[in-house]
């Protein structure tokens, strides 16, 4: 593997998102709106008196909600690269196909990671303490979570030719992810019929993992998986994903 060649595409990436001015700013804003306009409307939906505040419960979800947009559409790149010629010189240069799999997967986890990561100095005002252990932590999982969503979405964008179908298949993916991961309610709340789709979600994982971390007791009141089994999850579907997304960009 070229990692200088691995170093470019992630240099490029990061350069075309802070030229990007509506997206830095949908960036900062949509988390924020989720979290003080979304959980102060919707406050009294969770108990209180055994999950602390709305706001406190609701920003492990607000992080992997940011996580989740980010890396997905961050491969949004893959498919405007396709679409105006540049993918194709790409392949054809003297690099193998697995070091732009590598340089778009990290590209879009670093990008994923300083979003989610920044989103803990608002944990101070909502009540929550972040130390620096606890901040370590998620840097762990923000990394881990956000490598195997951009994964996904890097696997799903080697497979479609038009930016018109990616934001249309891509909308279809992310939104249920995200409402059926815990975020916003206890995945125990749920219908039958729709709790098995949670039990397939990496994101109600990374959620959980966050929830254990930042939310008082270690999360315990509002955990419903066992750390190790949080993070043993989303590792493998990072790995498979991984795999998967080399593999279509040889058969491509």
């Amino acid at each position: 593997m070229s990692y200088r060649a691995a170093y470019v595409i992630v240099l490029r990436e990061f350069k075309r998102f802070f030229r990007q001015r509506g997206r830095l700013v949908t960036t900062i804003a949509r988390p924020l709106i989720w979290l003080f306009i979304v959980g102060a409307g919707l406050t009294k939906i969770i108990d209180a008196r055994s999950h602390g505040s709305y706001m406190q419960f609701m920003l492990p979800g607000v992080v992997g909600m940011t996580i989740l947009f980010s890396s997905i559409f961050s491969t949004i790149s893959v498919v405007w690269d396709r679409e105006f010629g540049f993918l194709r010189e790409m392949l054809v240069a003297p690099v193998s196909r697995v070091t732009i799999v590598i340089g778009k997967l990290f590209a879009g986890t670093s990008l994923s990671v300083l979003q989610g990561m920044a989103l803990l100095f608002i944990a101070p005002f909502i009540g929550l303490g972040v130390g620096v252990k606890e901040a370590f932590i998620m840097f762990f999982l923000t990394a881990l979570v956000s490598f195997s969503l951009t994964a996904f979405g890097l696997f799903i964008a080697a497979h479609l030719t038009s930016l018109e179908g990616f934001n249309v298949i891509m909308n279809f993916i992310v939104l249920p992810m995200f409402f059926l991961s815990g975020a916003l309610y206890p995945v125990g709340n749920l219908p039958a019929f729709l709790r098995w789709v949670t039990f397939i979600n990496p994101l109600t994982y990374g959620v959980d993992a966050f929830k254990h971390v930042l939310l008082p007791s270690g999360g315990a009141l509002a955990a419903e998986f066992p750390f190790v089994l949080d993070v043993i999850y989303v590792g493998v579907f990072a790995a498979a994903m991984t795999l998967f997304s080399a593999r279509a960009f040889e058969r491509r």
